[in-house]
């Protein structure tokens, strides 16, 4: 089983590379509302491509993301608005379905070549080549298993560090493995600045993300005798706060934090009309299979939905499933 997955792993790499050298323009591609993970993956693709190639055009496209993220090379140089162009590859990387690509799905299918390379395990395969490791803390990991790590510049190993640091809470969650941390100190020996992404990106926050925080945790509502726990911001408490999504980074995982819960359940308001539902889970609960089941998808111990209606009507039917998985 592991020669086969080995085998596939280098097969899917000669292709990758074979791809990249045979396309002349090319756009890397991350989800809506991109993350740590999903803006580190990206960048490292266009980093390790622009330093060991020449003569490509080169782009990244994602939504507005947290300017922490700012610092790291390229950053500066990605689009947020499709501007009509066509790319002989397309690249996608961190991201489960098609529809989460957003305002930029279409630049994917109009793209003569398309690469999938993922994580998630609600990924069921999409694009000419698609490489989907489960097992992989984090699209950055699986990104690195594709690629000549001899290659890898400070810039490159700068994003990859940043992902992976991002989905693995800091290299606390199950998703961790000996490779991951293997992985990790290789990068630390390109010179990454370890405590400058932990510290400047993961863990601090600004005066109104600690308020917006503290809000949500004093309005939180405990369900199934302290095993369930939920919070929600709603447009108004945006508003009060003059916030936005961009500033509910490290909510929900405060949440899960608290004594006696084994999920935790996040909503905030998108539009009026639109709810994301962020679920996190500490031992054995299944959030995965939750939000699939509404329509969303991710990991077994993190995941998301987006959802229209009203909040709490919309988290009933959520509490029934995690239920289901509590007894």
């Amino acid at each position: 089983m592991e020669n086969s997955m080995e085998n596939e792993q280098r097969d899917k790499s000669k292709r990758l590379r074979q791809m990249i050298n045979a396309a002349e323009k090319i756009c890397i591609l991350g989800h809506v509302r991109p993350d740590g993970d999903c803006v580190g993956s990206t960048l490292a693709v266009y980093n390790y491509i622009t330093s060991n190639t020449e003569g490509k055009t080169v782009d990244v496209y994602l939504d507005t993301f947290s300017a922490d993220f700012k610092f790291l090379s390229g950053a500066k140089k990605v689009k947020h608005e499709t501007q009509g162009k066509r790319y002989d590859l397309a690249i996608s990387i961190d991201v489960s379905e098609l529809d989460r690509l957003g305002k930029f799905k279409d630049l994917f299918l109009s793209a003569i070549s398309t690469v999938c390379i993922d994580h998630h395990v609600s990924n069921t395969g999409f694009g000419d080549l698609c490489y989907v490791d489960s097992s992989a803390s984090s699209a950055c990991e699986a990104f690195a298993d594709l690629i000549d790590l001899d290659k890898v510049n400070l810039d490159t190993a700068n994003c990859l560090y940043l992902g992976m640091v991002h989905d693995t809470g800091v290299f606390k969650y199950s998703s961790t493995r000996r490779h991951t941390m293997e992985l990790a100190g290789l990068l630390l020996d390109k010179g990454v600045n370890s405590a400058y992404i932990i510290d400047e990106t993961f863990y601090k926050k600004t005066y109104k993300q600690n308020l917006l925080m503290a809000k949500t945790i004093l309005e939180s509502v405990l369900y199934e005798d302290g095993k369930v726990i939920y919070g929600h911001v709603s447009k108004d408490t945006f508003k009060e706060f003059k916030a936005n999504n961009l500033d509910t980074e490290g909510i929900v995982e405060q949440l899960r934090l608290t004594e006696g819960v084994e999920v935790a359940i996040f909503s905030y308001q998108l539009t009026k009309k639109n709810v994301k539902f962020s679920l996190r889970s500490k031992s054995y609960v299944d959030v995965n299979k939750i939000a699939t089941a509404f329509g969303g998808g991710g990991h077994v111990r993190a995941a998301g939905i987006d959802m229209t209606g009203d909040p709490g009507k919309l988290l009933k039917p959520i509490l029934e499933e995690v239920r289901k998985q509590l007894k």
